[in-house]
């Protein structure tokens, strides 16, 4: 009887979401109360597991690759997203939003809530123009009810 909670909890544990590689993610814009957070680069043990080689193997290969001058692809991402905060709050380029940004070794991930479908292009357009951005992929929905393009950090 005392190893169905132990089960229980061990199978809760499984699915907990962490930002194990402590990837830059923060929320550049909150207009859209009804926007679901995204999960971001929050992710379960085992999907930790399965995303540990290809990260590092990314990382090096830039280097030797010769297209970053830093030994890691990844060392670029405090910078970016440093850049990614000064420049939205310089410009304040997307009112009605809501937004959150992941950085994953010089890859810009921009989620959440637009106001029109067209402002994904601007927003890859705007971040794609910060320096060391190798590239920008922005996953919104202008219908926050509606089944959400990218993942939760919460389901509905």
């Amino acid at each position: 009887m005392l190893a169905f909670p132990v089960a229980l909890g061990a199978s809760t544990h499984e699915h907990d979401l962490r930002n194990w590689f402590g990837d830059p993610f923060f929320k550049i814009s909150s207009a859209v109360a009804d926007c679901p957070e995204p999960a971001g680069p929050r992710v379960t043990e085992a999907e930790r597991q399965a995303q540990s080689h290809r990260r590092a193997e990314k990382g090096t290969t830039c280097w030797l690759a010769k297209e970053c001058e830093r030994p890691n692809a990844y060392a670029y991402d405090r910078d970016i997203a440093e850049s990614i905060q000064a420049a939205v709050r310089e410009r304040l380029p997307f009112p009605n939003t809501s937004l959150w940004v992941t950085v994953q070794g010089r890859v810009v991930y921009v989620e959440g809530c637009v106001s029109h479908a067209a402002q994904a292009a601007e927003i890859e357009a705007f971040i794609r123009m910060l320096p060391h951005v190798q590239r920008a992929v922005a996953i919104v929905t202008a219908s926050p009810r509606a089944k959400s393009p990218y993942r939760l950090f919460r389901p509905r």
